[in-house]
């Protein structure tokens, strides 16, 4: 993932992750993955409490961070005896080595699941690489190549069903909202990652868009803007702020929380809003790489329903939870204003 070569003496059976969502991508190839994970950080960017509870089934897990690098106790890692620590350049950022010097003087090896807080803007990894790399490497951690290889496959299915429906399709204008809370206006998808996933569902991100990641934007160019969709994101962690989507949430309180985020001042005005395409998604389609499939068929069936009427996304939660997931998820993962 980071260009980097590391060599595990044996599978490891010790894990403390940085990120702890990445367990959902081990969860994706095998039976136990909290079994072999002894500690994590950065638990809320799960942003699903009853996720985290079904990891947690003995108990708490050992907390060594909260979600940003200086939480990061390495006392607290160290004294969990790891065999392996799991980074994401977020966590442990380029240029900020301490860390990883530490843990190599003790002969505990580091490896990173995620770089796209890194990546050169010039030559990006789009979302489909860095899934696949993810999953070969979790695949070469975990003993898991042949799962891997059976999860890539699934994936470049789904993906290519979608593609080739959309083949020909003019891009629909769509206001992915980042950051959905009742306080604060207007986070809009970058033109990396959140916008990229975007691309691949037949849509794109708003014309004033530069910035990779994400970028703020007045509301008032949203008013005066045409755009043909909203889509705004929820989750488990600050609830009451944010639209309640996730595993196990009810789909009424996803629709409630939409309702008030529509009804903040100004939407009303929104084109999109005002055409009632309004829909909501759970943060984890899009930041937890093995769900991105999920977010690409739900958004373009949004976007494009006359093109995807009769694709499940609902089918193809079923088909990772029986084929992949060792704790299933339970859905909504998604929800529209009008149902």
């Amino acid at each position: 993932m980071a260009g980097r070569s590391v060599t595990l003496p044996r599978l490891p059976g010790r894990i403390v992750l940085l990120e702890a969502r990445d367990i959902l991508c081990m969860a994706m190839l095998h039976p136990d993955p909290a079994s072999l994970v002894v500690g994590w950080a950065a638990v809320d960017r799960i942003d699903s409490p009853q996720v985290q509870a079904s990891f947690e089934r003995g108990g708490p897990m050992p907390v060594v961070g909260q979600q940003t690098p200086e939480t990061l106790s390495v006392e607290g890692i160290l004294a969990l005896s790891p065999d392996l620590v799991v980074a994401s350049s977020y966590m442990v950022p380029q240029g900020s080595d301490a860390l990883l010097a530490r843990l190599s003087a003790l002969g505990i090896p580091v490896v990173f699941s995620e770089v796209a807080s890194n990546a050169v803007p010039s030559a990006p990894v789009g979302p489909v690489e860095n899934l696949h790399r993810q999953v070969r490497m979790w695949g070469d951690v975990l003993g898991a190549r042949e799962q891997a290889t059976a999860f890539s496959a699934f994936a470049d299915a789904h993906l290519a069903e979608v593609a080739k429906r959309l083949k020909g399709a003019a891009p629909v204008t769509t206001y992915l909202e980042v950051q959905s809370t009742l306080d604060d206006c207007c986070w809009v998808a970058g033109t990396q990652v959140w916008g990229e996933l975007l691309t691949l569902a037949g849509g794109t991100t708003l014309p004033a868009v530069t910035a990779p990641w994400f970028q703020k934007l007045q509301l008032e160019y949203l008013v005066r803007t045409p755009h043909d969709v909203y889509i705004a994101s929820g989750g488990g962690w600050s609830a009451g702020r944010r639209p309640a989507i996730g595993p196990g949430i009810p789909a009424a309180e996803g629709r409630d929380g939409l309702e008030r985020l529509v009804a903040r001042t100004g939407f009303a005005s929104l084109p999109s809003v005002r055409r009632h395409r309004v829909h909501g998604i759970w943060t984890g389609l899009i930041t937890s790489p093995p769900f991105n499939v999920l977010f690409v068929e739900i958004a373009a069936k949004w976007l494009h329903p006359e093109r995807l009427r009769d694709l499940d996304p609902a089918a193809t939660l079923a088909e990772l939870n029986r084929r992949f997931l060792a704790v299933p998820i339970e859905g909504p993962l998604w929800v529209s204003i009008q149902e």
